[in-house]
């Protein structure tokens, strides 16, 4: 399915494949996971949730979610979480919305 990946450290954004929650384990790097609501249509910003305490360089913000350190994936989660879809944010507005910190 489609994610998108957030690179904070090279200010970089694109669209990846991904299958399960171990595929975004592996981009964001850390089994630590925590994620949160970003827009309206249900998608979800995954990251690690320990990034900032093991001084992860590269930061961005998206609206008022809190700051991020370290790479973030976007899906659409259904299921309370349980099962992944295409993400739905469009990446032009994505831009306009996120701040590197």
């Amino acid at each position: 399915m489609k994610a998108i990946v957030i690179s904070p450290a090279t200010q970089s954004i694109e669209t990846v494949d991904i299958a399960t929650l171990d595929d975004i384990r592996a981009v964001v790097g850390y089994d630590t996971l925590e994620s949160d609501a970003i827009g309206t249509q249900g998608d979800r910003l995954y990251f690690d949730e320990e990034g900032f305490l093991r001084g992860t360089s590269g930061r961005f913000q998206i609206d008022s979610v809190i700051p991020v350190a370290g790479k973030g994936v976007i899906v659409g989660p259904t299921d309370g979480g349980a099962t992944l879809r295409d993400a739905v944010t469009d990446i032009e507005d994505l831009r306009r919305r996120i701040r590197y910190l």
